[in-house]
């Protein structure tokens, strides 16, 4: 997969674009329908199928103390993209002059004059242009003109509720990882570097990965089962995986502040992560974060989470 750093670097190099417009946090089921959609009809006609996206996320620029955090990282969502057989991504750099961009310029010099698409497909709710004036009225009547035709996706719905990356970040807030993955259609990962924490697990006889997050939205506090995958080369090689159970909170026991944690201890292994890139999936959560009146007692309440996310992650 290629990825092009603006549309103007876009310019001249794509065949046949079927092209489809977002900022696609999370690839959720929502997004995987368009780009199945984009993917199938890119074959049809002989193209490549491209995803036209932006970073920063525009709420980062526009209004930052206001901005959601983001499910995916750019290099998740690259991968993401990769899996579900996009050919190329153009990545447009979102700034405060490129805000300023209104919607008929965004389509006429942006999509049709650079990229030069033969097909669109958007989301239903999708929005585009100086202060997200442009209306998919604009793209269906101004695309056929300037010679590309223009499809809406409709919505995709779970437990009868849409499926959008807020609503995501709510279950993942609210302790629901299992919705969630229904919605993204795996399980949620965040992604980070192994860092040396205070060794308080390995005293307690688990010994604990702490994460460094890269990922901005960690789940609610509690324990997890889950997977923990290395993503740089080492031993375990890259893709390895390893079952974990995972503590998200702030170690409440301990007293260890208001900052919150992810501290994974894997099952059955044991060896040097220090410094690795990892990502953690929370498929399964076990139990909510609660304080313990003596060490001994944690130390049961691990080894019987240990059990349970061995049994847990046995039925997936």
């Amino acid at each position: 997969m290629r990825v092009l750093k603006g549309s103007a670097a876009a310019a001249g190099s794509l065949v046949r674009p079927v092209v489809t417009v977002g900022n696609f946090d999370g690839i959720h089921l929502g997004h995987q329908a368009i780009l199945r959609t984009v993917v199938e009809r890119a074959a049809v006609v002989g193209g490549e199928a491209v995803v036209y996206t932006f970073d920063p996320h525009p709420r980062k620029v526009l209004r930052p103390e206001s901005a959601p955090g983001l499910l995916t990282t750019l290099d998740q969502k690259m991968e993401l993209l990769e899996r579900r057989g996009v050919d190329a991504v153009v990545i447009e750099p979102f700034t405060l002059d490129f805000a300023r961009t209104d919607a008929e310029t965004f389509i006429r010099e942006c999509l049709h004059r650079r990229i030069r698409p033969v097909e669109v497909y958007v989301g239903y709710d999708f929005h585009f242009g100086r202060d997200r004036t442009g209306s998919m009225r604009l793209l269906t009547e101004l695309g056929p003109r300037l010679g590309f035709a223009v499809t809406i996706i409709p919505e995709v719905t779970v437990d009868e509720g849409d499926v959008n990356s807020t609503r995501i970040r709510r279950l993942l807030s609210d302790g629901l990882p299992e919705i969630a993955a229904r919605m993204l259609g795996r399980p949620y990962a965040v992604r980070g570097t192994v860092v040396r924490g205070d060794d308080r697990g390995r005293s307690l006889g688990f010994p604990t990965a702490n994460l460094d997050p890269e990922s901005e939205v960690l789940p609610a506090p509690g324990v997890y089962a889950g997977t923990l995958r290395l993503l740089d080369g080492g031993d375990p090689p890259a893709d390895a995986q390893l079952p974990v159970v995972t503590n998200v909170g702030h170690r409440p026991t301990f007293k260890r502040g208001a900052s919150v944690l992810a501290e994974a201890h894997v099952l059955d292994w044991s060896g040097d992560l220090y410094g690795r890139r990892v990502e953690l999936s929370f498929p399964i959560r076990l139990r909510s974060e609660r304080k313990f009146a003596a060490v001994e007692a944690l130390r049961e309440q691990i080894a019987a989470d240990a059990d349970e996310a061995r049994r847990r992650l046995a039925e997936l």
